[in-house]
């Protein structure tokens, strides 16, 4: 008797998916801290994005590379969304069941799980928006220009619920993968998921004090600075580097 074929589309998508988390998880974290530059100085962010524009490789700025690396990014977002979307709800009637399920069983993993679907969703627009402004404004980025986007442009709102749907769905999204390839398993599987929700839970806190002190600074600077010529500051910070 012949052996029927084994589908493994369903597990190559779920790897897939796996892979595609992991890396906008990374990218998140990174995003985040060098974002942060800007609570040591006004100086320090300004020479991070010069750094992204590859002035200290090649001796002059392209911002094209911001570009580049933004639209790489929203390559992969939309894989993963759209790989992701399979398993979300399809239906009123669905998310229902899930909701009675998640409210009658009490089980955090759950949860955890419909935080996910939710701050994905939210993701799939608010992120959307930003990295459509990387791609098409990647010369506006530096201590000024950021902080004239989030107060004149009004976009201190969007970044906001950003910032806390992605680092929801991003360290939530790491302690699942923890669990799915078996990085939980052992003697004591229970005492290993309390370690991994510990450090889930903390980088939680951490990164959205981070991401929150970086946006109030960004909102100070462009209620209160001069935001108006901020490539003389640019070019004076230049001349030092050389």
């Amino acid at each position: 008797m012949r052996k029927q074929a084994i589908d493994k589309t369903p597990a190559r998508l779920d790897f897939l998916q796996s892979a595609t988390g992991l890396i906008l998880a990374l990218f998140i974290m990174g995003h985040i801290l060098f974002e942060a530059s800007i609570l040591i100085s006004n100086e320090m962010m300004h020479r991070v994005t010069l750094m992204f524009e590859g002035y200290y490789f090649f001796g002059e700025r392209y911002p094209g590379i911001i570009s580049f690396l933004a639209a790489a990014i929203f390559t992969v977002f939309i894989l993963h969304a759209f790989i992701a979307m399979r398993k979300f709800p399809s239906s009123y009637k669905q998310y229902k069941i899930m909701k009675n399920h998640i409210s009658g069983m009490k089980h955090e993993d759950t949860s955890l799980w419909m935080i996910q679907v939710i701050t994905g969703f939210m993701m799939f627009f608010l992120g959307s928006v930003h990295l459509y402004i990387m791609m098409t404004q990647p010369a506006n980025i530096g201590p000024h220009l950021s902080s004239a986007r989030v107060v004149d442009q009004f976009m201190g709102p969007l970044y906001f619920l950003l910032l806390i749907s992605v680092v929801l769905h991003a360290f939530i999204g790491l302690y699942r993968l923890a669990l799915k390839w078996g990085f939980m398993e052992g003697e004591s599987t229970k005492k290993s998921r309390a370690f991994f929700k510990l450090l889930m839970r903390s980088f939680i806190a951490l990164y959205l004090l981070v991401g929150l002190a970086s946006l109030a600074r960004y909102t100070y600077i462009g209620l209160h600075e001069d935001i108006s010529i901020p490539y003389a500051q640019e070019k004076s910070l230049q001349k030092e580097v050389k």
